[in-house]
């Protein structure tokens, strides 16, 4: 009866998700079971089936939510460096969720809800190149912007599978994101040239 009231008031859904979320969070995707989360969510074990019909299903509203989620942390950062700490701060607030949204042989990449969820994240990632100065260092946004990711991404990856600790040491994770974002994307002219700063 409890099991049959919560599926009628939607709860369901959200309870076999955050089970979800759990799981991968402490043992990785490939630990997923519907099985399992149903007795984690205290339902039949044919009820996660009725919402999301397979672990492939599950893991296609995972990354879709991870996509909604991702996309507003973006949305109306005031500059490039700005977004890629917000980047950082998902990534380190939402680790299952990232650790999905990124593997997309875990999901039904062709999922319509999916894609529109990726677009507007991808759109936000955007906006944050748009914009830019010049530096010199060429003029192709796209590039620039793969560069911008490649930094966010691989950081946060990094910072989530602990491989920063002697980097980053007690210092917090994006106050150090932004200096590094600073090396690499002030303009031109905030880097001495070769004749700068020796008198010439």
């Amino acid at each position: 009866m409890t099991s049959e009231r919560t599926y009628h008031h939607g709860d369901l859904r959200r309870a076999v998700l955050t089970a979800a979320l759990d799981v991968i969070r402490t043992e990785g995707p490939g630990a997923l079971s519907l099985r399992d989360l149903a007795r984690r969510a205290g339902v039949s074990h044919a009820a996660p089936a009725h919402h999301f019909k397979d672990r492939t299903g599950l893991l296609t509203a995972i990354a879709t939510e991870g996509y909604e989620r991702f996309a507003d942390a973006l949305a109306d950062a005031p500059d490039l460096r700005e977004r890629g700490v917000r980047y950082v701060r998902f990534a380190a607030d939402h680790p299952a969720h990232f650790q999905v949204m990124f593997q997309p042989d875990l999901y039904r990449a062709d999922d319509p809800g999916l894609l529109a969820a990726k677009d507007r994240a991808t759109a936000e990632l955007r906006a944050g190149v748009t914009g830019l100065p010049a530096t010199g260092r060429g003029d192709d946004p796209r590039l620039t912007g793969v560069a911008a990711w490649s930094l966010a991404h691989g950081f946060a990856t990094l910072l989530l599978s602990g491989n920063l600790g002697g980097a980053v040491g007690t210092r917090d994770p994006e106050t150090v994101f932004r200096s590094l974002a600073e090396l690499l994307f002030a303009p031109e002219s905030d880097h001495p040239g070769p004749h700068q700063g020796h008198g010439a």
